[in-house]
């Protein structure tokens, strides 16, 4: 019974993030951090690389905190069939040391129990937790820079009658690194690249047992269209097209967003992304936000993938405290 039960969570701890995020090559390991962080960048399609949409930046491109004003502690929440996901993130603004943020993503898997003859006597707990600390600044006016090393744990732990139980811990570490820079002047534009999960090999047991991370480059471009004929100023619109591809441009991910938002307080946003894989993220997205200039509440959701056909489409919440 254990060992049938052992591999069943191995299957979920390795094999489910894989079938979830995009760009997945068999030969890589913990494929959870390719699992999208926050409510704005799932409504827009994940098109984000250029935008600068808050804390959920330490996730996507690091750079794009550098020019906030305001503290902020989020909460970054997502629920599909495969896990849950929650981020906590902290952004704290310097005027002469630039923009310092920390964060933790925990995903969840659920329990699984061990049973006897006698009935339950201990729960297995499968994990994936990232650690992350970012900095970073403005170059001059048009031009940001930013950096994160993030600590990546895989994790499966045991509680209760655990006797005879193997458990797993495995660990590594990894940089975030990215830039942005506005096209002011030439087009109501900005630009954005981000380099993501560089690090050394995930190893669970020893060498042999061991899995690069998955490596990531995403750029893209994001322009704020100027109001036309009858559109009052009190509305904005903006869009967005990235590309997300391995070191080697295998396969790249496509993915477009756009945010028509109203006095900067009601937000309606949609997005798509092409994947060539069965990820949760292939296929349309929509999106909605409400700001009350200290609170600001975004929800998303993915309208295709392994949830949405499954009868539960993936739900991401974002809840920020701006101070």
């Amino acid at each position: 019974m254990v060992a049938a039960l052992l591999a069943a969570i191995a299957m979920i701890v390795a094999i489910a993030p894989a079938r979830a995020a995009a760009q997945k090559p068999a030969t890589e390991g913990a494929l959870f951090l390719l699992l999208p962080i926050g409510a704005r960048a799932v409504g827009e399609g994940q098109s984000v690389v250029a935008d600068e949409p808050g804390s959920e930046a330490v996730w996507w491109n690091p750079a794009a905190i550098a020019r906030g004003q305001r503290r902020e502690i989020a909460i970054h929440h997502s629920q599909t069939i495969i896990a849950t996901g929650d981020a906590v993130t902290l952004v704290v603004p310097s005027a002469l040391l630039g923009v310092l943020a920390i964060g933790a993503n925990i995903v969840y898997y659920g329990r699984e129990d061990i049973t006897d003859t006698v009935g339950t006597v201990g729960v297995l707990i499968p994990q994936n937790l990232v650690y992350a600390a970012t900095y970073a600044t403005p170059i001059a006016k048009r031009f940001a820079a930013g950096l994160t090393y993030k600590i990546v744990q895989l994790r499966l732990d045991c509680s209760g009658g655990c006797a005879g139980v193997p458990t797993v811990s495995a660990s590594s570490s990894a940089l975030d690194a990215g830039v942005q820079a506005r096209l002011a002047g030439l087009l109501p534009a900005t630009v954005g690249v981000a380099i993501r999960n560089v690090g050394p090999r995930l190893q669970v047991n020893d060498k042999d047992q061991s899995d690069p991370l998955p490596t990531r480059v995403q750029a893209g471009v994001s322009v704020n269209v100027p109001n036309v004929g009858g559109v009052p100023p009190e509305v904005k619109l903006r869009v967005s097209g990235d590309v997300l591809s391995d070191m080697r441009f295998n396969s790249p991910s496509p993915r477009f967003g756009a945010s028509i938002g109203y006095r900067d307080q009601a937000f309606f946003r949609t997005g798509y992304l092409f994947d060539r894989g069965d990820g949760e993220g292939d296929g349309p997205s929509l999106g909605f936000g409400i700001s009350t200039g200290s609170l600001v509440l975004d929800i998303g959701r993915i309208v295709r993938g392994l949830s949405a056909d499954a009868g539960k489409p993936p739900t991401y919440v974002s809840l920020r405290y701006l101070f």
